[in-house]
């Protein structure tokens, strides 16, 4: 399955001057698209730390969202950083131009027209909200893979949704992926160790999880675990067939928790 994956960017994240909320947001675009994430990247406004981490995905396949840092202010690297991974020069968009100057006339004049600076050989991505618009690259100029977008919210979900939508419905729901799992009592980890890398051995076509949980009383805390895989429907019953079957012979009580289709 084709992969996604996000960078998060801002020296106000990582401070704690703003909350993040684009990890939960792209999660959740994804899943009602039949997509899933499978990384996220915190960053800071370094340029050679941004530059090396654009370097690495660019060389996947993986399709990339990056929020944050494609304004036009000194503490925003973002999109010379994209620049410098693909060593092309930055080159102001002629598209972009256009949708700036449409909003706001003689004001985009002299700065705001600087946000119309992309990397060479870049696609512009619409922004909705207000004509702003952020860009795409890849390796090859024809086949994009990372899109870079605004870090304010309201910009930056409906162009992560228009991306998707106009680039990737092909990949919408091709297989619908569930997760199933047991809750198990009394059990610490260590003690299904081995039942766990049989599951993994047995059903590698599946995605295993265990979750501890403690319970609150310090003098006597309950120990649970939420053990269950994730994957295809059928591949997912044959596993929890086996995880049950399995915790029940080691004497542990279980309940079933879930089976979600993601």
């Amino acid at each position: 399955m084709q992969t996604f994956g996000i960078y998060i960017i801002g020296d106000e994240i990582l401070s704690g001057k703003r909350e993040d909320k684009h990890l939960r947001q792209a999660i959740q675009i994804l899943k009602a698209r039949g997509l899933s994430l499978a990384w996220a990247e915190y960053l800071g406004d370094d340029p050679a730390r941004l530059v090396a981490s654009f370097k690495r995905s660019l060389a996947t396949d993986t399709i990339v969202f990056s929020f944050g840092g494609i304004g036009a202010t000194p503490d925003d690297f973002t999109r010379q950083a994209a620049a410098d991974a693909l060593d092309v020069p930055i080159q102001r968009h002629k598209e972009a131009v256009a949708e700036i100057e449409a909003q706001f006339g003689e004001a985009a004049y002299p700065k705001r027209v600087l946000m119309a600076d992309f990397p060479k050989g870049a696609a512009m991505i619409p922004n909705p909200f207000n004509r702003v618009a952020g860009f795409a690259i890849g390796l090859n100029p024809q086949e994009t893979s990372h899109y870079f977008l605004p870090g304010f919210p309201s910009m930056a979900w409906p162009m992560t949704e228009w991306v998707l939508d106009t680039h990737y419905s092909h990949l919408f729901h091709r297989e619908a992926i569930v997760e199933s799992a047991i809750l198990v009592r009394d059990a610490g980890e260590s003690q299904l160790i081995d039942l766990m890398n049989a599951i993994v051995c047995k059903h590698p076509e599946t995605k295993l999880f265990s979750l501890p949980r403690l319970g609150t009383d310090k003098l006597n805390p309950t120990k649970t675990i939420e053990l269950g895989v994730k994957g295809v429907a059928i591949a997912v019953e044959s596993a929890m067939v086996d995880i049950k079957a399995g915790v029940t012979e080691a004497g542990f009580p279980w309940s079933i928790i879930n089976a979600e289709t993601k």
